[in-house]
């Protein structure tokens, strides 16, 4: 009898190494085969498998089910996993034989580890967004147990959850224990740690390693981001990319065009996210900014061929989405944009350019409320990022409420200091009040003595000029600062005021120059067709009735855009996106 009963714990035996093996090559689908029929044959005959295979063999198959990305089934076996575990604890059988208890020690070996399952678990509950679950499974786990991965799982949850102490305790553990851990570096700053203390932490390594000093600068740059002094940001990083050992390093590229959006630099901007996607065509991170701004710029066509080039990348993140939803937003197809930014928001819930997406998107369709919710959780993962407050901002004054702009943007202008942003920022509420007309002039001559070429403050006094009908003054304005750089919206204004100073020539050459520049800006369009009335008058029955025409057929556009519009707002309803 005892001689059988080994001969079977040995067979078992070679059929668990032979599951561990095929787990260990990716034989994913072959191992959730082979465990599902073992474990059902141990639960017909609970002889057939002793606890520790049992628990061997549910680990095995919850690997395997969280392959195939069946997220719910995968933490249900692994707590079925757990559970078994701890019968191993409570009941130790071993063989009374030497050779079965040698066998028992080497298979005791070979377990998977618990702690190993657990982190397994709230993997499934952070991608199924139960990031409560999640943390609760992670605290489970003993502090001297936790593995940096563990640490650094914890952290993101903890920030996520505005936990931000326990976040912080989590990212320093991470570089107590991996002090090259960089984006618990970038974690620690983004919670307002100082960058002195930070690197303070990576200090040994960087003295203990040759050529590794760019480390400290690297983190300075950092800090400044954080900071919100974009600046001094700015140059720190071109220090950096300039020294030979980083020159053509894509992520500082990537992290520089970032900061010269956020500093407003849309020129150069575009330029470093062009040089990063040159050194790295399967570059995803920073394309969805990247692909706004070009949007933004009136360069649809391109906008639509880098969506269509990474969604063959990866449809997985949630950059295309939000590139092809801008496509979509300045096609003025809001419905189909407020879909594509909700969609990448499911992917990514971190994505900050996503969920500004959707919040203009829902602010240009008059449900401002729900766009209020999305720009106040941008601006609670990127408090720093100017263009959040600014969505919020534009949905306090569309809904009439001057005072919590106001607020808001007193807010900015007290924490963000005194730049050309926030200056024009708090000049676009204060141009609101008939009131505080004279601020908003003092504030914007203010942002324009700091930074000329600032486009959003040349607008504001263009447009606070043109109220006054100071036009010479604004023709001025715009021709100083259109010497240095090309803009639609500046070119259109010029062509405005150059109409009211009676100068139609040039007016209508400047209409054709910010039509060339973004082909849908309708107020360019508006402003040469009515200028090409005035000056045709023997030809305004003909002209009247090709508008006329003109407009039956906008008019058709608009009923097919409603149409457009049920439909994805039924998709959004069928996938629980509103």
């Amino acid at each position: 009898t005892i001689f059988i009963d080994l001969s079977i714990s040995r067979t078992h035996m070679n059929v668990i190494e032979h599951v561990r093996e095929m787990a260990a090559a990716g034989l994913h689908s072959n191992v959730r085969i082979i465990s599902s029929l073992l474990l059902t044959m141990s639960t017909n005959n609970p002889e057939l498998l002793s606890p520790s295979q049992k628990y061997q063999l549910l680990v095995y198959h919850a690997d395997a089910v969280f392959h195939d990305k069946e997220y719910r089934n995968a933490a249900c076996k692994y707590n079925m996993a757990l559970q078994q575990k701890k019968v191993i604890s409570k009941t130790s059988k071993v063989r009374p034989s030497s050779t079965g208890g040698t066998a028992s020690a080497v298979q005791a070996q070979n377990l998977p580890s618990e702690i190993e399952v657990k982190y397994k678990i709230a993997e499934c509950y952070t991608i199924l967004k139960l990031d409560k679950d999640a943390i609760a499974v992670l605290e489970g786990i003993p502090s001297r147990q936790r593995t940096p991965k563990i640490n650094m799982m914890l952290a993101n949850l903890y920030r996520k959850a505005g936990q931000e102490r326990s976040a912080v305790t989590s990212y320093k553990e991470v570089l107590r224990q991996c002090p090259l851990a960089l984006d618990a570096i970038i974690g620690l700053l983004s919670l307002s740690v100082k960058g002195a203390e930070v690197a303070s932490m990576t200090m040994d390594v960087i003295q203990s390693i040759p050529n590794l000093d760019w480390l400290s600068v690297w983190i300075k740059a950092h800090a400044f981001i954080h900071g919100g002094d974009n600046q001094r940001a700015i140059n720190t990083i071109c220090s950096l990319e300039k020294k030979s050992l980083l020159r053509d390093n894509v992520d500082l590229l990537v992290t520089l065009a970032d900061v010269y959006f956020r500093a407003g630099d849309t020129k150069n901007s575009i330029l470093k996210f062009e040089q990063a996607q040159m050194l790295d065509p399967y570059l995803i991170k920073g394309m969805d900014v990247y692909g706004y701004l070009m949007a933004r710029e009136g360069h649809l066509e391109d906008v639509e061929v880098l969506g269509g080039r990474l969604f063959n990348i990866s449809d997985q993140h949630a950059e295309p989405w939000v590139i092809s939803g801008c496509h979509s937003f300045y096609s003025k197809r809001y419905s189909r944009a407020l879909y594509l930014g909700a969609k990448a928001i499911q992917l990514n819930s971190n994505s900050v350019q996503a969920l500004l997406l959707k919040g203009v998107a829902l602010r240009n369709m008059g449900r401002v409320q729900e766009a209020i919710i999305h720009f106040r959780e941008a601006m609670r993962l990127a408090p720093c990022r100017l263009d959040c407050y600014e969505g919020l901002i534009d949905c306090y004054l569309a809904s009439n409420g001057i005072r919590e702009a106001m607020g808001m943007a007193n807010n900015i202008y007290k924490t963000l200091g005194a730049n050309a942003q926030t200056l024009t920022i708090l000049a676009t509420v204060c141009l609101e009040d008939p009131m505080t007309q004279e601020k908003a002039k003092t504030l914007l001559d203010k942002a324009l003595a700091q930074r000329p070429d600032y486009i959003k403050a040349v607008v504001k006094k263009a447009e606070l000029l043109s109220r006054e009908q100071k036009y010479e003054e604004g023709i001025a304005l715009l021709r100083n600062t259109l010497a240095n750089q090309s803009d639609c919206v500046l070119h259109r204004m010029l062509g405005d005021f150059l109409v009211a100073v009676n100068d139609y020539q040039e007016a209508m050459d400047q209409y054709s120059i910010a039509l060339s520049l973004d082909p849908n800006d309708q107020k360019s369009l508006e402003g040469m067709q009515k200028m090409e009335k005035e000056e045709s008058p023997t030809d305004a029955t003909v002209e009247l009735d090709g508008d006329d025409m003109e407009g039956s057929g906008e008019e058709g556009d608009l009923e097919g855009s409603d149409s457009e519009a049920v439909q994805w707002a039924d998709q959004e309803q069928w996938f629980g996106m509103q």
